[in-house]
């Protein structure tokens, strides 16, 4: 930027001297208009830059690309608006945070060297921490929030964007450098579906889709969100992607919101049945109903061509483009990107860092939900002591979908956390031996004379339409396992699972049964309140059902039978000896500590059994 504006002072100089100059001088100083200027308002700025825009240019604003056809031409040539990882694309495999930074900055160099020099926006799905980056802090999935945290979800937008101090009035707010622009999803109703089935109808009345489905849009607009993406889902039959009524009128019209709106990867394709069977009319029909930017995310020279021929065919008013370039730009204005538009690479170190580790084993600790806590007629068998025999696990299951890769990953090489077992090891009593074996038989508990068994088992991970399920059981051999252990010896059964599943026919087998959900990278959370160093609060943020032709189930309906209802959950004390004082900082050496090693972030289904026998150092050990 500096290189322009010397080459316009230059030129100014020589005015009447050498005419060439004159030309390029007037032209430099039309594109250093009010648009470069940080003290001026973020609309006067927009308006500006926005009449110095071609119709390419805002078409290519439009369109969001995936990294692998990111190439330095093609940013360029096509004037992109946004480049996105998807699930599981990375620099390479196992790629650094600085080779991520370098990625990134390469590409933004590449945007900032066409004519008008918009920076491109970089989009993530970091659906519980930055999920595709390898070491990150993996925090637990939001299907385990306490319902009580799920009424206050809007303040993870104050975490992602800064604390807006009054109501934005649907105007995007960013605090700047160390923020990044959030993005509330997926608008509106997917969590309403037929059966529950990924992309499915939502069939609701105006009091549950305005009163239920939309509050959380509501709050995420005042504080100024953004960016909104449209879901796969319809309502009442219309495709989200092609509905005016809730995107424009709605969404942009009665509620202010001046961010902006982009699709979900390849949702306006979908539009259509088969998908992509009609492209000009899916864009056509997306954009008109107020679709800003789309995730293409790969045929981006089919959509590119085919929004300028619909605009020159007055099939899309430029009035429409207008609206959708203005609110993009503004996004950008509002984060800052024109005046930093490059990753900074001292921020490097803050990628899981203690800190954030800290923070997710927080969040494990108060998300798990204890759900039984001893049989009827004998004591509560939580929290576990700590100088007696405790049962492990190596758990794979932790993080679920959307980590590393889009469908999860298997193996213990993919990023750094700690394991539930590896937890357990740190916490309990050294004179206490840990005994981990998978698939145990079923004698294997009374054979080796174990005090209690910790059975964790659960589902593999998944994301989206992978995991639909119209059985929603544990898969083998879970259950199986549950048997075996439970009738040999006290346990304690983890389920590990990304929403309810059946376990109605074991729940009276079992001592003590604990919902962990999806606990991520941070498993040391876990045995944080097993073993009593912080007591269980978690509640239900939704009703654990009996059986599945008992669903759909809502807290309120009239034949309302579930196994655990809407914000159930037992409560522990934490025992006063062990239990380490809130607001302390933690220990340098955490990592430690908490066994902290490479770990599997979400393998595939290898139900395993913990088992811990008391060996203390007496000629008679104590058996509990």
């Amino acid at each position: 930027m500096k290189s322009n504006t010397t080459m316009s002072r230059k030129s100014v100089s020589l005015v009447g001297l050498v005419l060439p100059c004159c030309h390029a001088s007037l032209t430099e100083q039309r594109l250093q208009g009010i648009f470069k200027d940080p003290k001026e308002p973020i609309d006067e700025r927009v308006k500006d830059l926005l009449g110095k825009m071609n119709l390419e240019e805002k078409v290519g604003q439009m369109t969001q690309i995936e990294r692998k056809n990111a190439s330095a031409e093609v940013l360029k040539s096509y004037f992109i608006g946004s480049v996105l990882s998807g699930g599981g694309s990375t620099p390479k495999v196992n790629a650094t945070v600085k080779e991520w930074v370098d990625m990134v900055n390469g590409m933004q160099q590449a945007s900032l060297s066409t004519r008008l020099g918009i920076p491109m926006i970089y989009g993530i799905d970091a659906v519980h921490g930055h999920n595709n980056v390898m070491n990150a802090t993996i925090f637990p999935h939001n299907v385990g929030l306490d319902h009580r945290i799920v009424q206050q979800l809007t303040e993870i937008i104050d975490g992602f964007q800064g604390e807006a101090k009054t109501d934005m009035k649907g105007m995007p707010y960013v605090n700047r450098k160390t923020k990044v622009a959030g993005s509330s999803k997926h608008y509106v109703g997917d969590g309403g579906t037929v059966k529950g089935i990924n992309e499915n109808n939502t069939i609701v009345d105006d009091s549950a889709l305005y009163g239920m489905h939309m509050a959380a849009y509501v709050n995420s607009v005042a504080k100024g969100i953004a960016t909104i993406m449209a879901s796969y889902s319809s309502i009442n039959g219309v495709k989200m992607h092609a509905h005016k009524q809730l995107l424009t009128d709605y969404l942009k019209g009665k509620l202010g919101f001046k961010g902006f709106i982009i699709s979900d990867w390849e949702g306006i394709d979908r539009i259509t049945s088969p998908a992509h069977s009609n492209y000009n009319y899916s864009i056509q029909a997306s954009i008109n109903a107020g679709i800003d930017m789309v995730m293409v995310p790969y045929n981006y020279t089919e959509f590119y061509d085919g929004l300028i021929d619909l605009v020159k065919k007055n099939a899309i008013p430029m009035s429409r483009i207008d609206d959708a370039v203005s609110r993009i730009l503004r996004v950008k204005f509002a984060m800052g990107l024109f005046e930093n538009p490059l990753g900074d690479y001292s921020l490097i170190n803050e990628v899981g860092s203690q800190k954030h580790r800290e923070l997710a084993r927080q969040a494990v600790r108060k998300s798990i939900v204890l759900l039984k806590n001893g049989k009827p007629g004998n004591p509560p068998i939580l929290p576990l002591p700590k100088n007696a025999g405790s049962h492990a696990n190596n758990l794979g299951y932790q993080c679920g979908g959307w980590t590393i890769e889009w469908q999860g990953v298997s193996g213990n090489n993919w990023t750094a956390g700690t394991t539930i077992l590896d937890g357990i090891k740190a916490t309990v009593d050294k004179r206490t031996k840990v005994v981990y074996k998978k698939k145990p038989s079923d004698t294997y508990s009374s054979k080796g004379k174990m005090d209690y068994g910790i059975v964790v088992v659960g589902e593999v991970p998944y994301a989206e339409t992978n995991g639909d399920s119209q059985n929603l059981t544990i898969p083998a051999p879970g259950l199986a396992v549950i048997e075996n252990v439970c009738k040999e010896t006290k346990c304690v059964v983890i389920i590990v699972s990304g929403r309810p599943v059946v376990i109605e026919p074991y729940v009276d087998k079992i001592d003590a049964l604990v919902a962990a959900w999806l606990p991520g990278s941070e498993g040391q959370g876990v045995a944080d309140v097993l073993f009593g160093d912080y007591g269980f609060t978690g509640k239900l943020a939704r009703t654990w059902f009996k059986r599945v032709d008992q669903l759909p189930m809502n807290y309120g309906d009239p034949k309302y039978d579930p196994l655990f209802p809407f914000g159930f959950g037992l409560e522990t004390k934490p025992i006063p000896s062990t239990k380490k004082p809130e607001g302390k900082k933690p220990k340098d050496n955490y990592r430690d500590d908490a066994n902290t090693h490479q770990i599997n972030n979400c393998p595939k289904a290898t139900h395993t059994v913990p088992l811990i026998s008391s060996q203390r150092s007496t000629k008679s050990p104590r058996k509990i």
